[in-house]
């Protein structure tokens, strides 16, 4: 069963610092737990001279897959509040990975907690986050006296239409949210008098944005 889920649209990269230690993070949308390995591991070989490269990420549509990295902090200051951030935003299919250089002066467990899940924050604050929203690909196959009222019908109900086909009849193919498409085929069928054909009805994922 698809399963609406939040992830991100974009890739981010932002710099942040305190006393004097530099905390580079980077955010990617990763569908698998492998892209999410091979982020981390090419962002370890990019900083090789950092003090740490810690990370964390989430994958799967109820986030089955979730693992945090200190990567030589303390324990639980590092990995486990960049997750914590993931978690209290509800993103799935994201991998962080957070890359500090020592400036000199110890943070103490609290400020490293403090200053790897601010950096996070700072990050998914300048990122597009999006619905992954479960919808229907149907094609609708009708006569011409019906184009009029059946494209209005799409508009006035917001309802994508991704393609046209004008031959000797008409083929619109059309995203239809999976949640409402029992009430919109009921009502383009009474529309159309039952003379509009659905076919070849495909579950696909559509990304929504989220308007922060």
């Amino acid at each position: 069963m698809m399963l609406t889920y939040k992830t991100i649209d974009n890739s981010m990269v932002t710099d942040y610092e305190i006393n004097k230690s530099r905390f580079i993070t980077h955010v990617k949308r990763t569908a698998t737990e492998e892209e999410a390995i091979e982020f981390i591991e090419s962002l370890k070989k990019k900083y090789w001279d950092a003090t740490h490269n810690c990370s964390a990420y989430i994958i799967g549509s109820q986030g089955e897959k979730q693992k945090a990295d200190d990567n030589g902090e303390p324990s639980g200051t590092a990995g486990k509040p960049i997750l914590d951030v993931l978690q209290k935003q509800k993103l799935s299919d994201i991998t962080v990975v957070v890359t500090r250089y020592f400036g000199g002066t110890k943070l103490g467990s609290g400020g490293l907690i403090r200053a790897y899940g601010h950096s996070v924050s700072v990050a998914l604050n300048n990122a597009v986050i999006v619905e992954r929203t479960p919808f229907k690909k149907i094609h609708l196959t009708f006569s011409y006296p019906l184009v009029g009222s059946i494209e209005n019908y799409l508009h006035k109900n917001n309802i994508r239409i991704l393609d046209k086909d004008f031959s000797n009849n008409i083929c619109f193919t059309i995203l239809v949210c999976a949640q409402n498409y029992d009430t919109i085929h009921n009502q383009i069928t009474e529309l159309s008098s039952a003379n509009c054909l659905f076919s070849n009805s495909e579950d696909i994922y559509f990304d929504v944005p989220i308007h922060k």
